[in-house]
């Protein structure tokens, strides 16, 4: 692996324990009237419009859903865009800024998600008796339900116009039952070994026969230099390559929140 990636597999540090990011919003005294609430979505068939009351919103959750808008480019932008080929979807999905590929890496790491929808649906309600509009980042499905996702810069989150935003986003969502978040930065180092490990997501890019014999590895209290010599006959890039690969995966775990390295202890992970 290269050393140029601040989680390259050295030789230095020690075990660390997994975690997640969030944000914490304020919380506003708001009126949200949800009978005149609507849902408004694309589906990829046709690049259809399909607009429902909120009472039926659960409509979204079945569709196959496109981007309820797409991003632009110019010169000078200052937000960083692009897509990216998730490992959850088989496919591409959009990001319209660093902070948002963040968030896909992790929700494309995490086993519980399922499918993962960009810029999902338009949402439109009467607060505080003006009309509002907001469209959400993602829209997560999970084992545990659907998850709305809203991407915002820390330092973003108090200011009073996108808290206001963000309030009645989660008045609405969580009144459907669904969960709502904010994410925020997450830890740097997590999300460098996220990221480095996001590299060998695609099983396509692994070479079968090693990753099936490191498959039969029992590795539970095994460092990663211990698994890759308990492979000796096998060329050591291909046997770290399908360790990656089954970390990412969660056939194995190990803990993230310092960098990756070769004495970092594995353990089984949540697909084994």
């Amino acid at each position: 692996m290269s050393s140029t990636y601040p989680t390259a597999l050295v030789k230095t540090g020690s075990p660390v324990s997994a975690r997640r990011a969030g944000a914490h919003t304020p919380e506003l005294a708001i009126q949200v009237d949800r009978r005149a609430a609507v849902i408004s979505f694309r589906t990829t068939t046709g690049d259809q419009i399909q607009t429902a009351d909120w009472a039926d919103a659960a409509a979204v959750l079945s569709a196959p859903l496109a981007p309820w808008r797409t991003f632009r480019w110019w010169y000078g932008q200052q937000h960083y865009s692009g897509t990216y080929w998730a490992k959850t979807q088989n496919d591409h999905v959009i990001y319209e800024s660093r902070l948002e590929l963040a968030r896909l890496l992790y929700a494309d790491f995490e086993p519980a998600v399922t499918s993962i929808a960009a810029q999902p649906f338009l949402i439109e309600a009467d607060v505080d008796g003006k009309r509002r509009r907001h469209i959400p980042d993602f829209l997560l499905s999970t084992r545990n339900g659907p998850i709305v996702v809203d991407v915002k810069p820390r330092h973003r989150v108090g200011v009073p116009k996108v808290a206001y935003t963000l309030a009645w986003t989660r008045h609405l969502i969580e009144d459907r039952g669904w969960d709502y978040e904010v994410w925020s930065e997450p830890p740097p180092v997590e999300l460098n070994n996220i990221r480095f490990l996001a590299g060998y997501r695609d099983e396509r890019r692994i070479n079968r026969d090693v990753l099936d014999a490191v498959s039969r590895l029992d590795v539970e209290g095994l460092t990663i230099e211990q698994a890759i010599t308990a492979h000796a006959g096998l060329p050591v890039p291909l046997v770290r390559s399908a360790l990656c690969h089954l970390l990412w995966c969660g056939a194995i775990a190990t803990d993230l929140d310092a960098p990756l390295q070769s004495t970092a202890v594995l353990r089984k992970g949540p697909n084994s």
